[in-house]
């Protein structure tokens, strides 16, 4: 009589990236204000390194991240080595900022909500980017993160949000139809976490 060995379980899904900084109606001037004011939130949190915001501004000079999304939203994010905890900061505007619209030279959007992801490994970024890229062309979903009455408020929604769409470090599988659309058009690879000049 043999007896077979119960297979390890490999696809348990991981928690969401957890919620690192999470701000409601932030006031800023400009894009450069904006980056500046939540790179300074996660280096308080020990989540980035020191150099973390001239990496992130410097790479939203080259790569712009805006989205032209039914309500336009924003992914700035540094390369991985930069990243200490992973996790995501997430921001409604109290006004629209320009940002540059990812994949253009001169386009610009008018941002409302901005999500910066916070990967500590390079393949799990493509990914990540993707699946958020997804959430971000609900409108109806960003438009539940904008209607967060304060910090503890949009906290709460996004956990929601994010859950569903965003797991945790380990899982490179992705089973929803939104971020499985997003990943059809894989693209060229030119940094370290595996995006392109379209500015991922």
């Amino acid at each position: 009589m043999t007896t077979d060995p119960t297979p390890p379980v490999e696809d348990d899904p991981a928690p969401p990236l957890a919620l690192t900084v999470v701000i409601a109606h932030l006031d800023v001037s400009d894009r450069e204000d904006l980056l500046r004011s939540l790179a300074g939130h996660l280096l308080d949190e020990g989540a980035v390194t020191v150099d973390f915001p001239e990496a992130l501004r410097d790479r939203e000079r080259t790569y712009p991240t805006g989205l032209p999304t039914p309500i336009p939203t924003a992914i700035p994010h540094a390369d991985p080595q930069h990243v200490v905890i992973p996790g995501l900061a997430l921001a409604t505007l109290a006004r629209p900022v320009p940002f540059g619209e990812m994949g253009t030279r001169d386009g610009s959007v008018d941002v409302r909500l901005v999500a910066m992801p916070l990967l500590t490994d390079a393949g799990e970024h493509l990914a990540a980017l993707q699946r958020l890229m997804g959430l971000l062309s609900d409108e109806a979903a960003v438009q539940d993160l904008l209607d967060a009455r304060d910090d503890a408020d949009l906290r709460a929604r996004a956990a929601v949000r994010l859950a569903a769409v965003l797991p945790g470090p380990g899982r490179a599988d992705d089973h929803s139809p939104r971020a499985a659309g997003e990943a059809d058009g894989p693209r060229s690879t030119d940094g370290a976490d595996g995006t392109g000049g379209a500015g991922a």
